[in-house]
């Protein structure tokens, strides 16, 4: 008992915690890899032999067989006799098919697109600007809407960690009332689907650029609402669709620097009635110490997007006051995200 309760204290000293994170790398690059091989679908059905995955995903027995041993060291796999595998309970969330898959996410993180602008971290951190750019002579969006197999990569990434964000954002906010809602930048439309499946009367639109809003239709279809949504494409720096009384972005305020995102509000408002909500569900950075996802996910917009970042309360009060708006509450959500609810000023 003695030496187990001095093994954990030891586990914990703070030599072995700041290593655990300089190698972090490693287990990120790792998954991404594995998913992109293939490897978790291959074991849907249960355990294998290393050598058959290799055959069968064109890849080196020996090279598989380390990246999937390491990976089972961390707790993804199990490894048994004769090289065999199997996914654990936490490897299963890397199935393309598991209802809270990141598989998708995971190729996204250890993608070239991510992978090498984040290398150059140090590029951002001296200049302010995006890695990305750098690296690619594109912004990340420009680069997305010219090649089609990175956006793919991305729209995946998005809708990977979208349902569990779904969920917690239909639950979080009372949307009774509401009869028109509108996702701008909605991506293939699981946030809206998720909330128009508990608010049976309620009609929305979702609306997003065209290369995107392709991919909606089957989500709509699926969840048996499409014939209560409408899909608009278009510029929303430019012009929104009317007729919603409230506006919801997730994940998009923050991909843009302030006079961007005061813009892409100000068609908010335009768009809106009197009596219009906007709702922003992005992370709310908390002050001081205090740990938050959002604080490292301001370093991937950081690197990747054109000047977007995370941003506290004060300074989300402050964007909307300059689109015409009033931040009128933050509502906490059982996710990293939280809902920013503002009103017309």
């Amino acid at each position: 008992m003695a030496k187990s309760r001095r093994s954990r204290a030891s586990a914990m000293r703070p030599y072995d915690v700041v290593f655990q994170m300089i190698i972090g790398k490693w287990i990120s690059k790792a998954l991404g890899t594995i998913v992109e091989i293939g490897v978790p679908d291959q074991l849907a059905k249960g355990g294998r032999q290393c050598r058959d995955i290799a055959r069968e995903a064109g890849v080196s027995e020996d090279g598989l067989y380390r990246l999937m041993r390491a990976l089972a060291s961390v707790g993804l796999f199990a490894e048994s006799a004769d090289r065999r595998f199997r996914l654990t309970a936490m490897g299963q969330m890397l199935r393309s098919d598991h209802p809270h898959s990141l598989a998708g996410y995971a190729r996204f993180t250890g993608h070239d697109i991510t992978w090498r602008p984040w290398g150059k971290l140090g590029y951002s951190v001296k200049t302010g600007m995006p890695a990305f750019d750098h690296v690619f002579h594109a912004s990340v969006f420009e680069y997305f809407s010219r090649d089609p197999e990175a956006a793919a990569v991305f729209d995946e990434a998005m809708t990977s960690i979208s349902a569990m964000e779904a969920h917690a954002t239909s639950q979080a906010y009372d949307f009774r009332g509401v009869e028109t809602l509108m996702d701008v930048a909605g991506g293939h439309g699981l946030l809206l689907a998720t909330v128009l499946g508990k608010h049976k009367r309620m009609r929305g639109v979702l609306f997003d650029l065209p290369h995107v809003t392709a991919g909606a239709t089957a989500t709509f279809t699926r969840t048996g609402i499409i014939s209560r949504v409408r899909i608009e494409s278009g510029d929303f720096f430019k012009e929104l669709p009317l007729g919603a009384d409230v506006i919801m972005m997730k994940h998009i305020v923050h991909d843009w620097d302030d006079d961007s995102a005061t813009r892409i509000l100000q068609t908010c408002h335009r768009a809106l009635g009197e009596r219009g909500k906007v709702l922003i569900v992005d992370p709310v950075v908390p002050p001081r110490n205090m740990p938050h996802y959002g604080k490292l996910l301001d370093l991937e917009m950081l690197v990747l997007t054109p000047r977007g970042r995370e941003r506290t309360k004060a300074e989300f009060a402050k964007l909307l006051r300059g689109a015409g708006f009033r931040l009128s509450r933050v509502i906490s959500t059982q996710s990293p995200l939280s809902i920013v609810e503002a009103v017309k000023a």
